[in-house]
């Protein structure tokens, strides 16, 4: 039971923190407890670490923050870039700001300067910070949408996307090689006096990301002359976004209305069951709020303002809470259309989604000319895609999505941005009106235009350590019995990321161009598809079903169905 002998280790290494003794002597008769802290180590991945908070070698706690930020000292320091310093940003989450300062301080030991916020910042502010401020990287204490027992801590590259796989692995190294004790901050103090610590607020950063955001509106004077008449309601879900989202609309002159439970920072997140733009109930406060305020738009971000969410009304006056891919594909036409309209439409612009993400965007995409690039599930390689553009000249980018509520039309951030996304859905909001639509009306035009699609995204959370294995044993059991239909449809191809090949129904194969990953996705006839994987970030394995038909009530149908066949292959 070498858990039992790590549980036993820590008692003894960190005997001087009585908080720490306290928390792990409470567990000493709960085995499977002990067992799920200490088993194995929380994983440092292309998604840095995250975790349950708590004591132990798979938990969230300032030992695991400090190793793992010596770990990525050490590898900047090999590449002898730690002169240009890290940026470092937090959320509301619980102890966002304690690991934040740990982070800094440990940086500032090691001898590599951090750039720490004064305040919660979201994601993209600090990926922006990290390009703005010439950061060898970034680092930002956060667990998105997960629920409040969490909290995470991402990894950002130069170029302002989150840490690629190869330089993930050779963190990892860095950090197995390191034993908790090697790894303590400095005094903030010191780190102050030597020039190792900088605190930074809105002149170093917040007031430029500002105006960059303004510059992607994709047609500024219609925003300007009848952004006023546009009435929303806005719910930070007790995050990071409530700051530098109200500023923005603030500034372009939107009236809006925020709703005050939710207005507050608060990593509890007492007003919803997990602060998660993806889930309807979050708009449980905001659309009564809406029809109160006689709002037409309500829509959220998550607690680091990487996400959007969002609920419309209809022309009867019912709401609506909308998909990822729907808003997606909302932002993206807006995008499209104002470009063509104005002259400015490249002749050689990109759109960049996840292989995950609706296949309307590809319909729109063809209509307009515009080319459409698949990546895998991450905004990581959505980041790569821009950063190949812009060193080929290859193509223009005009906008990238996924389906879990990630859009993004710069590219000087290179995350998924709320913020970003806050101004996009505004200003598509305004043009709808201006043509005497909603934006329900709208989507219900491109459906008619393209084909209705409807997608859903299921998820089983399989925690722990049998949790692993059981996650492994579903993929295992849906490679060796490959479906041969779903719903009556035939499967016409399989493609396998993790051998990187395409196998027809004929039995042709033929390489997939993608890093290798462990997702399966089934092309079925009709323009349908299926796709399996494991999260990367949390104990779960995810399930996507996608159905295209020529009318509302026989995609719902076709989707249903599709799921709940699929569905069996998790149990």
């Amino acid at each position: 039971m070498a858990y039992r002998d790590e549980y036993k280790k820590w008692l003894t290494m960190f005997a001087n923190d009585r908080d720490t003794v306290a928390e792990l002597e409470s567990i000493a008769g709960d085995e499977k407890e002990i067992e799920d802290r200490f088993y194995t180590e929380l994983a440092f991945g292309t998604a840095g670490l995250r975790g349950v908070l708590g004591m132990g070698t798979n938990r969230m706690n300032v030992y695991n923050v400090r190793r793992a930020t010596t770990g990525l000292a050490k590898y900047l320091i090999a590449q002898g870039v730690q002169a240009q310093g890290v940026a470092v940003a937090y959320d509301s989450r619980i102890k966002s700001d304690v690991f934040a300062k740990e982070t800094a301080l440990t940086l500032a030991a090691n001898g590599v300067k951090a750039y720490l916020f004064d305040a919660l910042r979201p994601v993209p502010v600090l990926s922006y910070a990290v390009r703005h401020l010439g950061a060898a990287a970034g680092v930002v204490i956060t667990a998105s949408h997960n629920p409040p027992q969490y909290n995470g801590y991402k990894v950002y590259a130069a170029d302002g996307a989150q840490l690629g796989p190869e330089a993930a692995d050779a963190v990892t190294g860095y950090i197995r090689a390191l034993q908790y004790t090697d790894c303590v901050p400095m005094n903030e103090k010191e780190a102050l006096d030597k020039g190792l610590l900088q605190i930074i607020g809105n002149k170093e950063v917040d007031d430029d990301y500002i105006a960059m955001i303004k510059t992607l509106s994709p047609r500024p004077e219609l925003l300007a002359a009848k952004g006023k008449e546009l009435n929303i309601v806005y719910t930070p879900l007790h995050g990071s976004g409530n700051v530098p989202v109200q500023r923005l609309l603030r500034e372009l002159g939107v009236h809006y209305t925020v709703v005050p439970e939710q207005e507050a920072p608060d990593g509890r997140f007492p007003t919803v069951k997990a602060p998660n733009p993806e889930d309807p109930n979050a708009f449980s406060l905001a659309i009564p709020l809406a029809k109160q305020v006689g709002a037409t738009v309500a829509f959220g971000t998550d607690p680091d303002c990487d996400r959007l969410g969002a609920a419309v009304q209809d022309g009867n006056g019912e709401w609506h809470t909308l998909t990822g891919n729907q808003i997606a594909c909302l932002m993206l036409d807006h995008i499209l259309s104002s470009k063509k309209a104005a002259g400015t439409l490249p002749n050689n612009g990109a759109v960049v989604k996840s292989v995950v993400s609706t296949e309307l965007a590809r319909a729109i995409c063809a209509d307009y000319g515009v080319a459409l690039c698949e990546v895998l599930t991450g905004f990581k390689f959505i980041g790569e895609k821009i950063q190949q553009f812009q060193e080929t000249g290859s193509h223009t980018f005009l906008f990238g999505f996924e389906e879990s509520f990630g859009y993004l039309s710069g590219t000087q951030v290179r995350d998924k941005d709320g913020v970003n996304a806050s101004l996009l859905l505004c200003e598509a909001a305004v043009a709808c009106m201006d043509r005497g639509e909603t934006l329900y009306d709208a989507l219900q035009r491109l459906y008619k235009k393209y084909g209705y699609f409807k997608e859903k995204s299921i998820s089983v959370t399989l925690p722990g350590k049998d949790g692993v294995a059981k996650i492994a044993s579903i993929m295992s059991a849906i490679r060796e019995n490959p479906p041969q239909a779903v719903a009556g449809l035939q499967v016409l191809a399989v493609r396998d990321f993790k051998t990187g090949l395409r196998k027809t129904a004929d039995g042709k194969e033929k390489a997939l161009d993608f890093p290798r990953s462990n997702v399966l996705y089934y092309e079925i006839e009709g323009g349908n598809w299926l796709c399996i994987r494991p999260s990367g970030t949390e104990p779960k394995i995810k399930l996507y079903v996608a159905a295209r038909a020529d009318t509302q009530p026989a995609v719902d149908q076709l989707n249903d169905k599709m799921a709940a066949e699929a569905q069996e292959w998790l149990k």
